[in-house]
């Protein structure tokens, strides 16, 4: 008997073990996401199909927020019409979804400056974190080097909705 528990016990472990490590995918079998609107302004990003709004998120953006980005490094979010070009499950910020940045445009702006125009731009996780640190700190809920951050949790029901290709335009 003692042993049947043992193999049991070891069992059940092993299977939430499982659950566990593949939690942070959902699945989605709702309306497709036909595009992304993100208005730094207010803060909010919104996937859509078709007119009508499926989400709408609180965003955290760069650490200077205001105005496009320019080169690497200025912490500033981009500004524009992009598309989702690449998904990471295994991100160090949760998940996160790739942005086309640098397109034509951002690579002219950049080198007129002498510098370079920088990439790896993404929607990502780890918002709930970073903003609990950087209020405190700085007064400020804007932390990333110019991505935008959702809470680890909404970053797992948009990377189940949102697919390679969907546009999203990053409005001032």
């Amino acid at each position: 008997m003692k042993r049947r528990n043992l193999v049991i016990g070891g069992a059940a472990a092993l299977g939430l073990g499982a659950c566990s490590s593949q939690s942070k995918f959902k699945s989605y079998n709702g309306p497709e996401v036909t595009y992304i609107v993100v208005n730094k302004a207010q803060r909010e990003m919104f996937l859509f199909h078709n007119k009508r709004v499926l989400k709408k998120y609180e965003i955290d953006l760069g650490f200077e927020p205001i105005g496009d980005k320019f080169f690497e490094g200025d912490g500033r979010t981009p500004e524009g019409n992009y598309f989702i070009d690449r998904r990471n499950p295994d991100s160090k910020f949760h998940l996160s979804l790739g942005i086309s940045y640098p397109n034509a445009r951002d690579r002219a702006e950049a080198a007129a400056l002498g510098k370079p125009p920088g990439g790896d731009i993404f929607i990502h996780g780890n918002s709930n974190l970073f903003r609990t640190v950087n209020k405190r700190l700085k007064g400020t809920e804007d932390w990333t080097w110019g991505c935008v951050a959702v809470t680890d949790r909404e970053m797992e029901t948009v990377y189940a909705m949102v697919r390679n290709g969907t546009p999203i335009q990053i409005n001032a």
